[in-house]
């Protein structure tokens, strides 16, 4: 199993088909071709199925293509961590961002990020767990920002920034919006953000822990943070969701948090990445200045800061 073999494979899965796969790497369609099938004949398997559009995977290819994209990606962090010995800036980073932080401070942050490294490109991702998890696995990403609960400990590392309330919320003319107890809301249908791994956790860490338990039935699980808000302000669902998220649209003026009578565990706001895999230079400098722009936050005297500041407990 070769290099080149691999990044062809890539190639057809990306592209969806050998033509756009030649066109993407710079070579020639027979270069492409030769290479699949010098990898099929190797593996005794068919990885691509033909078709008038052009190509797609078999099972045997779509089992083989993490580890190729695994391989492409550490091969990668190897030229990167090279370059950093030698002296030269990494020239891309690749972050995911928890959604409050980007739509309050991700802003003031990259810009003082780009001062510092104003050659490398970056690539940001909603950094919700089902989407960071797996790209810090491939080491497409280099680090997440965002909550470190549940996180498998045998694979990542993760370093505290800020706490800050989680809160039951529910749009402002919801009809339960004056309730005091989660018994009160067992019967509402909620959205909430999880992993399938983590869903146990999250719903005994809301639930259980008191005492309660909900239908499976009554829980959405929303993997973007657009269709979370929207099934809050528009479809009526209660929400669990960060406090901060309360300050950005379309949940800002339209949903509140519950006064409820039972405590919920904070959440928090942690630098994530694998366990046996240091940040790069461009990768340190980003999450300095996340720091300092949360340290800026919390020292403001404009309100739209202040608001967020008393939402915010730094753990640095």
């Amino acid at each position: 199993m070769k290099l080149h073999q691999l990044q062809a494979l890539l190639a057809v899965a990306d592209h969806g088909g050998i033509r756009s796969a030649a066109r993407a790497l710079d070579l020639s369609q027979a270069a492409i071709t030769r290479a699949l099938r010098e990898l099929e004949e190797e593996q005794g398997l068919a990885l691509l199925a033909r078709h008038a559009g052009g190509a797609r995977l078999t099972p045997a290819g779509l089992t083989l293509l993490p580890h190729a994209r695994q391989i492409a990606s550490q091969l990668e962090k190897a030229q990167r961590d090279l370059a950093s010995l030698r002296g030269e800036a990494p020239s891309r980073l690749c972050v995911g961002i928890t959604p409050w932080f980007g739509q309050t401070l991700l802003g003031a942050a990259l810009q003082a990020f780009r001062q510092q490294m104003p050659a490398v490109q970056l690539e940001l991702y909603e950094g919700l767990q089902a989407v960071s998890l797996a790209l810090l696995r491939s080491g497409q990403m280099q680090f997440a920002l965002g909550p470190a609960s549940g996180l498998p400990g045998q694979e990542f590392s993760h370093r505290v920034l800020a706490h800050y309330p989680m809160r039951v919320v529910a749009r402002i003319d919801h009809p339960l919006q004056a309730a005091h107890s989660l018994e009160q809301l067992l019967e509402q249908d909620w959205v909430m953000n999880f992993t399938q791994a983590g869903q146990h956790a999250l719903i005994h860490q809301l639930f259980g822990r008191h005492g309660l338990s909900i239908e499976p039935g009554r829980i959405v699980c929303a993997q973007s943070s657009a269709m979370l808000s929207s099934l809050i302000v528009d479809g009526g669902l209660l929400g669990y969701s960060p406090e901060p998220m309360l300050l950005c649209e379309p949940l800002r003026g339209r949903a509140r948090a519950l006064s409820l009578d039972q405590p919920l565990e904070p959440g928090d706001i942690s630098v994530i990445h694998l366990r046996d895999q240091a940040l790069d230079p461009a990768a340190q400098s980003l999450v300095r200045c996340l720091e300092q722009v949360l340290k800026a936050c919390c020292r403001s005297c404009d309100g739209g800061d202040r608001r967020l500041a008393d939402m915010l407990r730094l753990s640095f």
